[in-house]
């Protein structure tokens, strides 16, 4: 039996991540397109995780690990469920953990995952 999949702590709208960042809406949409960033529909609306996106940048590690994930067949709500599931040798997830002193761990396990 799985552990449950928890989510972000929030989510923030494309415009948001835009004006978050100080990007241009286009520029946001081609970090999403290049694999920089990742984004999912929630009730129609295409929406960010929160905790991907630090103070006023993409937190460092994501863009290597949606790369990772994308190849190994995910797709974006695979990627969010993967990044979000409950692992506590992690600090609680792999978003967590991206973020801090893991985050080469996450993605280590991100490329043990495509095989």
């Amino acid at each position: 039996m799985s552990e449950p999949v928890t989510g972000p702590t929030g989510w923030i709208t494309l415009p948001d991540v835009s004006e978050k960042l100080g990007l241009s809406i286009s520029k946001v949409h081609q970090m999403i397109r290049d694999g920089d960033l990742i984004a999912v529909r929630r009730d129609g609306i295409r929406l960010v995780p929160e905790d991907l996106v630090a103070n006023d940048t993409v937190l460092k590690h994501l863009p290597g690990v949606l790369t990772v994930l994308h190849d190994a067949g995910f797709n974006d709500e695979e990627v969010v469920g993967w990044l979000y599931a409950p692992d506590e040798t992690l600090g609680g997830n792999a978003a967590k953990a991206l973020g801090g002193d893991l985050a080469r761990e996450v993605k280590r396990r991100a490329q043990a995952v495509g095989f």
